[in-house]
Formats: C-alpha cells, structure tokens, sequence
C-alpha cells in the first residue's frame, strides 16, 4: 500500500511574498554596493575646518571675507 503525496502547497518556496523580500533585498543590497562604488571615485574637497571629532568637523570655520557686489551703473 501506497501513502498519499505529502501536501506542500504550504512550504516556504511556495510562498510569493517571500520572493518578493529576497528580490527587494537584493536590489537594496546592489544598490549600496554601487553607491559605495560610485563614491569612492570622487574625492571629497577638503575643507578648512578645525580639528575634527571622530572624522567631522567640530564646528564651522570663519566665513570667509566676502567682498561686495559692484554697484549697478544704470541711469
């Protein structure tokens, strides 16, 4: 005698909302990966800033001395 097929319409790789997280995390994943990747090509500018805390800048610099726009000579 012969038993009945076991019933696995409920096992995990038959569940849709399950593919559906693996398919968002992965995206989210190479998403940051190539962020991280377009980022490291550029370099940032540097700044002038005092001493840093932990790599940030503790607090902004002197503005810098900004000289006034040219009066307009209209008549």
């Amino acid at each position: 005698m012969s038993r009945p097929p076991a019933d696995r319409s409920g096992a995990w790789y038959r569940q849709p909302v399950l593919w559906l997280g693996a398919a968002v995390f992965t995206a989210s994943m190479a998403g940051c990966i190539w962020i991280i990747m377009v980022g490291a090509r550029h370099d940032d500018v540097p700044v002038d800033a005092p001493h840093p805390v932990f790599g940030v800048p503790a607090r902004h610099a002197a503005p810098a001395a900004s000289t006034p726009a040219p009066a307009s000579t209209a008549p």
